[in-house]
């Protein structure tokens, strides 16, 4: 049975370990999925004084047909923040951009340059030049001395081929447009082992300015080397508010933490890891200026909620993901604790792999449960219980609506409905709720699957 049901898996899910095309994978021509198309927007609303391209030039040689140089730039110059990786090995450009921002203020940013096809990480004195130089070239083209923010990402431990990006600045310059396919155009140019470009715009409003329509647009990219702190990826955020370069880190931090900071992949988080907000200020209106006002509560939401957006569709393109799942733990005596147990549930291996085999296989869950708070600073203190058996609940939540089911109630198993089972488990998105029955604190993750092919993808990345 057991040899039946694995070379059944790679027969129906990786064929392409045979020769055959890989099923959850970026194409070979660079055409998207067909079960990912639904992800990837064909219109949208961009904000004002805005202009993005994407430009080929070659980062990866054999590369002649995808976009590998998106730019980002503004008609002023705006207000902006970024919250960068915490892994000890920062890249270049995370060097250099965090040192500009703070240099500048978080003030007088005109745009964001960002290359694929390599890290610029652990590059030593050399990459920290290339990082300023690719800067420095934009500068140029935007006007204003060390006003570009820079990213990088791809093979880490490669210099940069530092001239094809230097003299195809001004044409990614040159190329600078307004519309969809400008926006589409960068989005897909900062994408590595991505399936599809990942980009949505949204239209807000501000309670002291009413009659005014703002408008936020951002891009993404990661698929795999995805797990907090901070965000383990690049994502770009732009909006046509008003808002002061003092209260912009605070907005970000706060979006990034509910975020970009609740994904896992593989548990991994990388070396370049950026996400920047830029606000040029060019739709008019009152500027956000004091963190109690009722623009920066409103504001603080409709960025929270549309990272949360941005950083879902990353765990959607999770490196050989099958499934979108949501980890919510409730009932926690602290929001440390139930953060800490549902990131340990998400990157378990073994919860992965039972989700991929449409196995539910709950004891994996309860597994990972009780040991995610061993050893941990920081948490409560030892006579209030984080985790008891006796109280601790595991469900499946169906995403088609339908009753829950029960797998663990109050530390006692459950008679589980193998065939009802099997059904929530063939659903794309799966929810997993964990009540623990100590508190009124909660979180939520959001993960994916391991499938053959996450294997397969990162033994060969480099090659």
């Amino acid at each position: 049975m057991a040899s039946s049901r694995l070379f059944g898996g790679l027969t129906a899910k990786s064929s392409f370990l045979f020769g055959g095309a890989r099923s959850y994978s970026a194409l070979p021509n660079s055409s998207i999925p067909a079960a990912k198309k639904k992800y990837v927007p064909t219109s949208g609303t961009y904000p004002l004084g805005f202009k993005a391209s994407g430009t080929i030039v070659g980062v990866k040689p054999g590369n002649t047909t995808k976009p590998d140089l998106a730019f980002i730039a503004s008609d002023e110059p705006c207000a902006a923040a970024a919250v960068f990786t915490k892994n000890k090995f920062q890249a270049a450009p995370v060097t250099f951009s965090r040192d500009l921002l703070k240099s500048k203020e978080n003030n007088n940013i005109r745009g964001v340059l960002v290359n694929s096809g390599c890290a610029n990480a652990v590059t030593g004195k050399g990459g920290l030049e290339d990082a300023a130089a690719m800067a420095k070239a934009a500068d140029k083209c935007v006007g204003g001395d060390g006003s570009t923010i820079v990213m990088s990402t791809g093979v880490i431990g490669q210099r940069l081929p530092l001239g094809n990006i230097i003299t195809n600045v001004p044409k990614a310059h040159e190329s600078l447009g307004s519309n969809h396919d400008h926006w589409m155009a960068a989005a897909r140019a900062i994408c590595t082992t991505d399936t599809f470009p990942k980009l949505i715009s949204k239209k807000f409003r501000l309670p002291s300015s009413p009659s005014i329509e703002y408008k936020i647009a951002g891009m993404t990219k990661g698929a795999g080397m995805i797990h907090p702190n901070m965000a383990t990826l690049l994502g770009i955020i732009a909006t046509d508010a008003p808002i002061a370069p003092d209260v912009l880190p605070s907005l970000l931090k706060g979006a990034v933490d509910k975020s970009f900071n609740s994904i896992t992949i593989d548990g991994d988080t990388s070396t370049n890891d950026t996400v920047a907000l830029l606000a040029n200020g060019a739709a008019g209106g009152a500027p956000i200026s004091s963190t109690s006002s009722q623009d920066f509560i409103t504001f603080q939401k409709v960025l929270t909620d549309f990272s949360t957006e941005l950083a879902q569709l990353i765990v959607r393109d999770g490196e050989g993901a099958t499934k979108f799942v949501t980890i919510r733990v409730v009932e926690s005596v602290s929001e440390e604790a139930a953060r800490k147990i549902a990131s340990t549930i998400a990157r378990s291996p073994l919860v992965k792999t039972a989700l991929y085999g449409k196995d539910a296989n709950w004891g994996r869950i309860l597994c990972a449960t009780g040991y995610a708070l061993i050893s941990e600073p920081g948490m409560p203190a030892n006579d209030v219980p984080e985790v008891v058996p006796e109280k601790t609940n595991v469900s499946f939540i169906p995403t088609d609506g339908s009753k829950e089911l029960k797998l663990l109630s109050n530390g006692e198993p459950e008679m589980v409905d193998e065939e009802r089972a099997a059904e929530i488990l063939e659903l794309e998105d799966l929810e997993i709720l964990v009540r623990l029955g100590t508190g009124d604190k909660q979180a939520t993750y959001w993960t994916c699957d391991y499938s053959h092919e996450y294997i397969t993808i990162n033994g060969d990345y480099r090659t």
